[in-house]
């Protein structure tokens, strides 16, 4: 199974509505399939969304609030009934393993079935990899919260146009890969010669935080950058106060790390609608659209520069 998306799940912040689900985030990856902040409601959300729980392999939360993690209890019970076989690494705040313990304990009923690995983080490299490197920082929120940056690895690609210059083609790219160098054409060719060293590709989940330097961290060049925006800039008092971002400095943080593309998600029910959100950021960064419930967005590479 190949493919790289990210399932919209849900995007309120502190209470559902009647168009946004609590939080929820599934990051599919090739066969990698990474579960965010399963707040309440996302089991059913997958659902609807025509996706198998059975495919999580991963589940990494932010922080500790409500809106980010009561699904978690459901999410479990529902591998547990699916009879998922594989070990579950479970990445969360250090200071809030009482709480993870609670929430996967959360009921009678068979949590004893999945096999979980719970791994507490303070910040830092959490998975070397491959497929994907995943790291931890920890954000400016009224709690413990880190933010997540997946990565692959970078990698050595063929140029097409230099192999063609030369008459490469077939066995003899095969074998270059291979030995890193062949005889061709009366001369010795390096790989180096017919190749680049390529980033790459990675994504960043930044969620409750005011603006700090540990967000742009995260999200330097990624290719998607997947950032709250509680608020919009006339209620920027409300934003520090509480530890959010506004739509605005959520596009700052894109601009200033140089990512590919910007999803707002996690907003205020005092909003109506995401319109001011969407106007708002784009002033400053123009690759930006506002998540919705249900939709599904494909990850692609960012041009170079």
């Amino acid at each position: 199974m190949s493919g790289r998306d990210l399932v919209v799940l849900g995007t309120a912040s502190q209470v559902p509505t009647r168009s946004r689900n609590h939080n929820g985030y599934l990051l599919r990856w090739d066969r990698e399939a990474i579960l965010f902040d399963p707040g309440e409601g996302t089991q059913r959300q997958l659902t609807f969304a025509g996706v198998s729980a059975g495919r999580i392999n991963r589940i990494c939360l932010t922080h500790l609030h409500g809106d980010h993690c009561l699904g978690l209890p459901g999410i479990l019970q529902r591998l547990a009934l699916d009879a998922s076989a594989d070990e579950i690494p479970i990445h969360f705040p250090a200071s809030g393993a009482p709480y993870v313990e609670r929430l996967c304990d959360a009921s009678i009923g068979r949590r004893q079935a999945v096999r979980l690995d719970p791994v507490p983080v303070t910040g830092g490299l959490v998975e070397e990899g491959p497929p994907l490197r995943i790291t931890a920082l920890p954000l400016d929120h009224r709690v413990d919260t880190l933010g997540w940056r997946l990565e692959e690895p970078a990698s050595r690609h063929f140029l097409r146009s230099e192999l063609e210059a030369l008459g490469l083609a077939g066995p003899a790219v095969g074998e270059l890969e291979r030995r890193g160098w062949v005889e061709h054409g009366g001369r010795r060719i390096n790989v180096e010669d017919v190749s680049e060293i390529r980033r790459g590709m990675a994504v960043a989940v930044v969620m409750d935080t005011r603006a700090c330097d540990n967000a742009v961290a995260l999200a330097e060049r990624a290719d998607l950058l997947l950032c709250e925006a509680t608020f919009l800039e006339s209620e920027v008092d409300l934003a520090v106060g509480y530890g959010h971002l506004t739509a605005r400095e959520a596009a700052t943080i894109a601009r200033e790390a140089g990512v590919g593309q910007l999803v707002l998600t996690h907003l205020s029910s005092r909003y109506p609608s995401a319109e001011g959100h969407l106007r708002e950021a784009a002033e400053v960064f123009p690759d930006v659209v506002v998540a919705e419930d249900l939709t599904i967005i494909d990850i692609a590479r960012a041009p170079e520069g």
